[in-house]
Formats: C-alpha cells, sequence, structure tokens
C-alpha cells in the first residue's frame, strides 16, 4: 500500500516537473517566485544527451507498391463460394 502512494507521488512530482519546465524554462522565461529552479532545469537540460534531428541526410522517397496483381486476385476470386 505504501509502496503505490509512494510511486504516485514521485508520479506526480516528476509530471509537475515537466509541466513547469514546459510552462517556463522552455520558453525562456524565469520561473516566478524560484528562479533558480528554472536555471537548474535549463543546465539540466543542457546537459542531457539529446538525438540530432538536423541531420543533412534526407531520405529518397519510398517507391510506390504496385498493387496490380492484387486487383486481378481478388477479381478471381470473386465468383467463387468459399
Amino acid at each position: 500500500m505504501w509502496f503505490l502512494v509512494a510511486a504516485m507521488l514521485l508520479i506526480l512530482v516528476l509530471a509537475g516537473a515537466v509541466v513547469l519546465y514546459v510552462a517556463f524554462p522552455h520558453r525562456g522565461e524565469d520561473v516566478p517566485h524560484v528562479p533558480w529552479i528554472g536555471r537548474a532545469m535549463r543546465k539540466g537540460v543542457g546537459v542531457a544527451p539529446t538525438l540530432d534531428n538536423t541531420a543533412e541526410e534526407v531520405e529518397p522517397p519510398a517507391e510506390r507498391l504496385d498493387l496490380s496483381s492484387l486487383r486481378s486476385g481478388a477479381s478471381q476470386t470473386r465468383g467463387r463460394n468459399l
């Protein structure tokens, strides 16, 4: 029982931290009344590893699938009673 209570409190604290980060430091604003939290969050995000989403390589578009062979097979089975 106490494990569930502790887990739920941890989840609520983590969700509150995410909401706080998205509401203030992510937009470049200071957190009202506690600016040190915003600075700490910015430092933590700056140190965290991220994926590079600005890669210069562009994947070629996928080839179109030829589904015409499926249509001819479907028309052949329409007349059959299965």
